[in-house]
């Protein structure tokens, strides 16, 4: 109640009773201004990125066949292990490669010998004929004879390379450096220079690629405002990977290939992410995210997120406090999260003063004192 009221009752009087009755009015008590915390909104520098989802793909693959055939006559690697380019990782038996080679010396020795021969008789028919002892036919069969000696030489020469490199070819090596996976081939077991099935297969996993998917769609609109100026393209800005767990990768990758072609199966292209890994943390077909940048927008507008509020029907709004310091609703749309604040596409202008703390004490229309947040 507003008032109260004191009564006094006086002695009778003439047969009459008097009361007094005092009304005194109770103390108003004055509402206080509500102190807010807000934010003021200045136009930036805003960087548009996408999550896309991927999978990692080896760097480079390749995998180990025979070039001969043969029995393996020892596995020279451990599974799983590393491996550099030439290393040994198969040896098969090169008896029958080594008697090759030893044939085609022995022929090679006999044409050098034939080629020595001959080269002789056409020395000594070349003394003979300035005494007319022979005839220039005779001459020139002798040299035709050198000619024929020393290509039969090349030819068995030929031979001997030909042979060694087959027998190089049972000593299988890593065409790669990586890692290489287990062996689909025990001892004793007879491969064949033509077989399909491959010995094992290196990988090399440093770097490695992130092999990612994004809508059709999205590209259309980013060319769009690309077009119109709305934003500006970005280059070499580096790629944020998240694992599975939710997890930053230590490493950030950069975008090295874009594809030109759309599935017409999923409406998507494909982007390739090399990213560094160097600890082999990332391995062949895991799940991970990226962060790509799309372009930029050099006046963006953002606004943190507990300044943003939806009613029951999805519509966002923003309280904003006025130049005359009272509370005025607005209907903002906001595109997308940077973060933990929204990026403003309109309701708000640069300057509006945002309410984020102190909402559950305010409505529209009533004065405040707005406190500008610390800088974080």
């Amino acid at each position: 109640m507003n008032a109260f009221i004191r009564c006094f009752v006086a002695v009778p009087l003439l047969g009459l009773t008097l009361v007094a009755c005092e009304q005194k009015q109770a103390p108003v008590m004055q509402a206080s201004t509500p102190e807010v915390t807000v934010v003021t909104l200045k136009a930036q520098p805003v960087t548009l990125t996408r999550e896309l989802p991927g999978r990692t793909n080896p760097f480079v693959v390749a995998e180990v066949r025979p070039q001969v055939t043969g029995i393996v006559k020892e596995r020279l690697f451990t599974e799983g292990s590393l491996v550099k380019a030439g290393q040994p990782l198969y040896q098969l038996d090169d008896a029958t490669y080594r008697a090759d080679v030893n044939s085609a010396k022995a022929l090679l020795a006999r044409a050098q010998a034939a080629a020595d021969i001959a080269r002789f008789n056409a020395d000594r028919a070349e003394q003979l004929i300035g005494s007319k002892a022979i005839s220039e036919q005779e001459l020139i069969n002798a040299r035709a004879l050198e000619r024929q000696a020393e290509a039969d030489v090349g030819v068995a020469e030929a031979r001997v390379a030909s042979v060694e490199v087959q027998l190089g070819y049972a000593r299988i090596t890593s065409p790669i450096d990586g890692r290489i996976g287990k062996s689909t081939v025990t001892r004793g077991a007879l491969v064949t220079a033509d077989q399909e099935a491959p010995l094992a297969t290196v990988q090399q996993l440093d770097p490695i690629y992130v092999d990612l998917t994004r809508s059709a769609n999205e590209l259309l609109e980013l060319r769009r405002k690309l077009a119109s100026g709305a934003v500006r393209q970005t280059e070499g800005i580096p790629v944020t990977i998240i694992l599975e767990d939710g997890t930053t990768y230590t490493h950030e990758g950069e975008l090295a290939f874009t594809d030109v072609a759309v599935d017409p199966m999923t409406g998507s292209y494909a982007l390739r992410v090399v990213v560094p890994n160097p600890d082999g943390l990332l391995m062949p077909g895991m799940y991970v995210r990226a962060t790509v940048s799309n372009a930029v927008l050099d006046r963006g507008l953002l606004v943190p997120q507990q300044g943003v509020v939806r009613d029951a029907k999805g519509n966002a709004s923003a309280m904003v406090v006025t130049a005359d310091g009272t509370v005025q609703q607005r209907a903002v749309q906001v595109s997308r999260t940077i973060g933990d604040q929204w990026l403003v596409s309109s309701g708000l202008a640069e300057g509006d003063r945002v309410i984020i703390a102190g909402l559950q004490r305010i409505q529209p229309g009533i004065p405040v004192t707005a406190v500008e947040r610390q800088a974080q």
